[in-house]
Formats: C-alpha cells, structure tokens, sequence
C-alpha cells in the first residue's frame, strides 16, 4: 500500500520496502491522508552534513578562487579501466610532445585524413594546398572569405522559419599561399606543440628532413606567418595578383612591407622579416600573376594580413603590429562570489617590442575589461560563422563576466529568483505520484544499454526523480528506495563491468568507449572511441553523482569520486600538465562554446549540434566540484556557465535583434549544427522542427533559463509551436513533445505544469524522452510558476491539506494500472536512436567549390 501523507512539513508518500528492484503503484494501492506534523514521523535522507546545499545560505556568496584553473587530480585512471596503445587513429605526423594530445582543436585537420581539409583561426583560414587547387602549390594557402560569397539554400518551409537553411563559406579558394621553391610532391606535413590555442605546422622537403617552413597558428592572429629556413620563397595567389608594389620598411632595418593587389580588387599587405642584416631591401619581384619570388637561401619570417574596405587606417594599425607573431596562449582566470574573470595571455616572438595585434570574436569584445577595451581598434574582418572579427592591440586580454550563476543548484532556477526548491501542495503530491510510478521502471535495463551517452542520461533521469522527490516532494522514503538502486546502477560502471566498458587510450589520452575497438565502426556510440561527444555523454554521469553524492555524502568514497574526476578530466581537465588527459578537450575559450567533434576529418571543420548539452557538461562539472568541495571546480563550472550563455546567444540561439549572423538566416532561431565554417539548420538525425530546435533544449534543467532567455524560448515557440507556427506543439508526438512542453516552462509554466499534471487529459508517458521524468517536468513547471501557489515562501498545514484533497481524486483518476500518470505507453526509448555522425568530406568539398551543397554528410 502507498499512503500520500499531507503535513505540515509537506506532502510525503509512505513506500513499503521494495524487492527485486520492482515498484508498483495501481488505484487501488493509492490512500490519500491528511495528518498533522505531531502524528506522524518524517524522514529525510542524511544529507545535511558538510556537502548540505542551502539555498539561502552565504555559501555562494563566499566563493573565492584566486586560480581556478588548479589539477582536479593527476594519478592514473582508476585500475578497472584497462589501458591500451592500439587506438583506432594513427598520429599522423605528430611530433613527440610532453603534454597530451589535444584530439579536438582547431587544427585537427593537419594530422588526420590527407591532411589537407581547412583549418580555421578566425578570421582567416589556411589549408595545406599539397600540390592541388590553382596555384598546384605545396605551402600553405590563406584564404579569406566575404559575406557575399556565401553559398546558401533557401529556407524548407517546413521547418526553416528563417530565409535560408544554411551557409556555407567556399572552401579550396587560395587567396595567397605562403611556399618555397624546394618544396614538392616529396613535401611533408608534421605538427608540433600541439596545445589549446596554438600549434606548429612544419613542411619539409621529404620526409624526416629539417622543416622547410614552420607556420606558429594561433586562434585570432592578425598575420599569418610564415618561418623560412634557408629556403626560396614564394608567395602564390589562385586569385591573380594584378600588381605588388614596395612601400618600404616599417621598422628601420627589421622589417619591410608590401602591397599585393589581387585581381578581384582586394589588398593584402606582405611583411618580410630576414634574420640577416645583410638582406637586400625590395628583393620579392612578381614572376607572373600567380606568382611572387624573393632570394634564394632566405632566413626570416614572412607575414600575411588582408585589408578590409574602407577603413583608412587600417595599414598603419598592421604596420603598428607587423614584425611581431603570437606562438601560444595561456589562460588564467578567478572568481570572486558573482563575478568572475579570465585571462588570455600570448606568447610572442619576433619584433617582440612590438604589440600584438590579435582578433576577437563578438561575445569577446562586448566582456572586455576596460583596460583590454582600450587596444580595440576599427579593424573588422567578416570570419565564417562568429559575425565580425575586431583586430585588438594587447599582448593579453581580460574578459569579465560579472553574474556567474553560483545560486544554481539541483532545484529548479531562474535568473530572477535563484533556486526554487518549494512548491504548492498539489505540486507535491502529483511530483510523488510520478516520481513513485517512474522509479517502478527498470533501472538497471535502462542505464547498461551499451551506449555511454543513453547510460548517462538515464542514470542522469533517475538522479533527478531522487533528488526532486526528497528535496521538493519531501519524500525521503521513496528517495532512499530509489537511491540504492541508483548506486547500485552507478557502481556497474564505476567497476567498468557495464555493457561496453571503457578504455584508457594511452596514444592520444583519453577514457574512451570500448566498442569500436571491437567492432572497427568508428560510429559506435557516436563515435566516442574517436573522442565525438565526450562531453555530451560523460556530463550525465558528472551530474548524477553529484546529486548521489548530495544525498548520500557516505558515497563519496576514494574510488568512486576517482572514477568521476576521469570523467571530469577527459572533457573539461583544468591543467595543461596533467600526465593522462589534455587541457579542456572539448571547452574551446577562444570560442566561449564547445566543440564535439573528434579525430575524424572533416571539410567544414569542428562543429557542434547540441548547445544544450555542451551546457550541461559544465553545469554537472560545476555541481559535482560543489559536493566533492573542489572549489575552484565549481567556480570553473560557473564562469564557463557564463562564458557559454554569452556565446551562445550570438552564435547559436538567435533572438530577432542578433547581428552577428547573417539576417536571413536567423529567423530559424536556433542554429542547428554550428561549423567552423557553415551553420546547417538540421541535424544528423532527422530535419522536423523538433529535432533540429529541440536539440538545443535537452535536457531541460536548472540552467536552461540561463542559456535560453525567456525573449528567445517565446520568439522560438510562436515561429514554431504555437498556433500559428511551422509545426504547432498538438502535430508534434514522442519525446519530442515532452521537450517541448517542458521548455514552455520557461515562459508559460502553467501550461507546461497542467500538461504534465494531466489535468488537461493530453499528456502520456510516450512523449517522455528516455533521458526525461514526468517527476522532473512537475517539478520544473511548477517551480517556475505553474502550480497555483507555488512560492518560496513556507507554507502552512492547513495550505497543503486543502491542496492535497484537490489533487488527491486527480492523482488517483489518472494513475493507470502499472503506476503511470497520463496515457501509458511502453515506448521508452531515447530521442537520438538514429544519430550517427556522418562527417564526410570529399563530395561537401567539390559541392562547396561550385557554391552548391548538396548536404553530403
């Protein structure tokens, strides 16, 4: 029998001792009470100790962390996940470095397939020309794309509400390319210092030969530039270059300039450096219109800029900064209660008493402190999808963001009222209701599916039903039942015993899925054994034992917080000298977003789909360092929380006033996926509306009214959902529509909470995700509004008995005969069944030149 109890600390169900993992609930079982506090005993689960999080307490305020980018840990991975050298992926043309190996850079492309898809800095991007294209050159092409390039299709008006359904900047145009005589169909490709902002990118004249050329990348440079070792150079154009004309040194004895302008009437600016005092000034002469030769036996450097349209200064803003190049980046960063700061810090070389000039992105610009604000100047380059690049004058930038959302915890949150862990009455007992007919479902099937991702986000789903259950519902019983099963759920993987275990990749530094190794399918999983999502997967784990870990603080124990930190380490490490994992695999901060595309080439470059489970991943990160007392990892969690939501507004949730993407394309409102150089408004699975919007909803959890503001969810819901959108909420069915009701909590939450309530007579548990609890819905809707006397403020006995009566008949009308409220359905399964990543290049790369795309994937 089940007893919903009503008292004056709230409504609690009373749940026998359950055997054999089962639960079940029918009408029958179901007794609706009303007791004063005095008669009956309340238990909560004994979590008020050291890792308690009160929402009204100072602790938030008290954050203090002078470096947040301190070693989580740097033993080994636990001894359960065996380790391995045999990856899949050969390191092709890696030179031996200390640190671990970043797997998802910018610069991926340079040791992965032929080593000759695109890699993009913003605003430039270069490519290995490796004997094809125009110019048939062996360097390095640069090339810089304008907005009235793009290829484009037009909108389907059947799920794009903008005018397009992507851009896409040409690919394979060699504006210049930076080479030299010796270099030839011999010509080799190596990578060296391979870090988080930077990399060293050598060709040579053959194989096992002293590099030729050295390029030092960096995110943002203004200059491409070129290291030259005794070689002959040439500077070749696919373009034409109709003149090149001297204009002299810039620095007296250092460094001289030319002008090259190209046959479509654009200039860029050439700056040579020698090593030798001995140089001859003016030697570079243009042999044709695709070629530029200087002397024979040149030491030196050359560097690369273009001149955007009518900025007048803009030469002398290049010549302020030539003769100097950024070889590597350093972060730091601090929090201090709400606010909270981060550094980016070049290493440069050269002309090192010249400033350098680097580019910032749009969300970077706007975060400037006042003293980095001062080097911004008026030089703007379009990049392919981040709006205009702005050249900035510093040797290092500080970025501020100054409301870290440190009030988040597990409840339901708003950017207004902070954590909201009370609800009305009625809430409570239907919060109950659902959360004991969910946890009556097979957890131990759902969690061991033989996917990281599905595992995760189930044992994320249960997590969430326990913890709302005790801490919103009031129901310690029914959380202690299904807690334990949750652990014992948990411990199936942290003893790497689950279906397809884990790995520890030894050759690129990873805990990795085993299964491709077994199976030779690099899509396994999502193509996690090849570092895809990591993120994504391993955020659902973070998140589920932070909150086991808040419910029981005797969970905490060496191996089990070990296991976790793995997790934490492989996608979001803080250090750069961790002997196992790299720095921030996935989190890239020159960006302010994630990438969750691994070591498979790619055309289009690194790119991301889901902005809210990105989100996620920092969001359990900052959760998990708060119960395990890891400070500067939840002020790590918070900052990039911030960083993110800041991003994400310009670049992949767009508002009807954003002017950093393109105006036809950003009536879609949600991007998509988002490339390095394209934004496709569709997703790997599936182009419906739901897929491709609703993708950048899940899950739906605390910080998802930090990232996805009320103006968007609203903007979004009438282009698409409401009455007269593409698609209204009533044609949508499965998950999806679970999603989407779930995410008008953020602007109607009495609609959502009278949804999932079933006091409407529409909702049924097949529009629930496998990753998503009607348990959690009632609870998100009715902390945000929905339930008539939702409050943070205390409630009286009298208050909730009377609640309790009026739900007690729809709590019982609706509960089906296994437990379920609403419609019952046997369809459990999760939304991204068919999601493979299909990242493929050759036929994009020759649609692409053409200006066509024939969404390849």
């Amino acid at each position: 029998m089940v007893v919903i109890i009503s008292t004056s600390m709230g409504v609690r169900v009373m749940v026998p001792p359950l055997e054999d993992k089962q639960l079940y609930l029918g009408v029958d079982n179901l007794i609706f009470v009303s007791l004063s506090l005095s008669s009956c005993q309340c238990n909560d689960l004994d979590h008020h100790g050291d890792t308690e999080l009160d929402h009204n307490s100072d602790h938030y305020n008290d954050i203090e962390a002078t470096n947040i980018f301190q070693a989580i840990a740097t033993d080994a991975p636990p001894s359960q996940i065996p380790q391995r050298g045999d990856h899949p992926v050969a390191r092709l043309g890696i030179q031996q470095q200390q640190d671990r190996l970043e797997t998802n850079k910018f610069y991926a492309n340079f040791f992965l397939g032929d080593q000759a898809a695109g890699t993009w800095t913003h605003p430039y991007s270069v490519a290995w020309s490796k004997g094809v294209g125009e110019t048939g050159s062996w360097g390095l092409a640069i090339s810089h794309i304008e907005r009235s390039q793009l290829a484009i299709n037009d909108a389907d008006p059947s799920k794009d509400a903008g005018e397009w359904a992507f851009f896409a900047n040409p690919v394979g145009i060699q504006s210049l390319v930076l080479s030299a005589v010796e270099l030839g169909s011999t010509t080799d490709l190596t990578t060296d210092t391979l870090e988080a902002f930077s990399v060293n990118v050598n060709l040579a004249d053959s194989a096992g030969d002293e590099p030729r050329l050295t390029f030092p990348l960096c995110q943002g440079m203004a200059f491409i530039t070129g290291k030259y070792n005794s070689g002959t150079p040439l500077v070749q154009s696919g373009i034409g270059i109709s003149s090149l004309t001297y204009a002299g040194a810039v620095i007296n004895g250092t460094t001289y300039k030319y002008r090259a302008l190209l046959q479509n009437g654009l200039t860029w600016l050439i700056y040579v450096t020698p090593e030798n005092s001995a140089y001859s000034e003016n030697s570079f002469e243009l042999l044709s219109s695709g070629t530029i030769q200087g002397p024979s036996g040149f030491g030196g450097y050359i560097q690369i800029a273009k001149v955007p349209s009518g900025v007048s200064d803009a030469e002398s803003i290049y010549d302020g900064s030539a003769g100097v190049y950024p070889v590597a980046a350093n972060i730091s960063g601090s929090v201090s209660g709400t606010a909270g700061s981060y550094t980016l810090s070049w290493s440069k070389e050269g002309v090192t008493s010249q400033p350098l000039l680097m580019f910032a992105l749009p969300h970077q610009v706007e975060s400037f402190a006042y003293a980095t604000s001062a080097g911004v100047t008026d030089v703007q380059l379009i990049t392919t999808t981040k709006g205009n690049a702005t050249a900035v004058r510093a040797d290092s930038w500080t970025l501020q963001e100054p409301d870290l959302p440190i009030s988040m915890s597990f409840a339901p949150w708003s950017p207004d009222q902070g954590s909201i862990d009370t609800v009305s009455a009625e809430a409570m007992a239907a919060i109950n209701a659902a959360g004991y007919a969910e946890l009556m479902q097979n957890i131990s099937q759902q969690t061991n599916v033989g996917s990281l991702y599905y595992d995760g986000k189930a044992l994320a789903k249960f997590a969430a039903i326990c913890y709302t259950v005790n801490d919103i519902a009031g129901n310690a019983s029914l959380a202690q039942t299904g807690l334990a099963i949750l652990q014992e759920e948990f411990a199936v993987h942290v003893n790497n015993q689950m279906t397809i275990p884990l790995a520890y990749d030894t050759a690129w530094g990873g805990a990795v899925s085993s299964s491709t190794y077994n199976t030779g399918n690099i899509g396994d999983d999502f193509g996690n054994t090849l570092y895809n999502d990591h993120h994504f997967h391993y955020g659902y784990f973070v998140y589920a034992a932070a909150v086991i870990g808040y419910l029981d603080p005797s969970w905490l124990t060496d191996s089990n917080v070990a296991w976790v930190n793995m997790l934490v380490r492989d996608y979001a490490n803080s250090i750069t000298d961790d002997p196992y994992f790299p720095f921030q695999r996935m989190f890239d901060w020159y960006h302010g977003h994630s990438w969750a595309h691994g070591i498979i080439e790619t055309a289009d470059g690194k790119d991301q789909e889901s902005s809210s489970e990105d989100t996620m991943a920092s969001y359990g990160m900052k959760m998990w360092g708060q119960i395990i007392g890891d400070t500067n990892m939840e002020a790590r969690g918070n900052l990039m929380l911030a960083v993110q939501q800041r991003s994400l507004q310009h670049y992949y949730l767009y508002t009807s006033d954003n002017t950093v993407e393109p105006e036809e394309f950003i009536g879609n409102k949600a991007a998509g996926i988002v490339f390095e150089n394209k934004i496709d408004h569709t997703t790997y699975f599936g182009a419906e509306p739901e897929y491709i919007e609703g993708i950048h909803m899940l899950p739906l959890m605390p910080f998802s009214t930090l990232s996805r503001s009320a103006t968007f969810v609203q903007q979004e819901w009438d282009a698409y959902f409401g009455p007269s959108g593409i698609k209204p909420v009533a044609q949508v069915t499965g998950g999806w529509k679970g999603i989407l009701m779930a995410n008008l909590a953020i602007v109607d939450p009495t609609t959502s909470y009278n949804y999932f309530s079933n006091s409407t007579g529409d909702f049924s548990i097949a529009d629930l995700d496998g990753g998503a609890s009607q348990t959690w819905y009632l609870a998100l809707s009715a902390a945000l509004g929905g339930s008539s006397d939702a409050s943070k403020e205390k409630r009286g006995s009298d208050s909730i008995a009377e609640g309790a009566d009026q739900v007690s008949e729809k709590v019982s009308a609706s509960v089906d005969e296994r437990g379920y409220i609403g419609r019952r359905s046997t369809k459990n399964g999760s939304l991204r069944s068919s999601r493979l990543r299909q990242r493929t290049r050759g036929a994009v790369k020759k649609a692409r030149r053409s200006g066509h795309e024939d969404r390849v994937r």
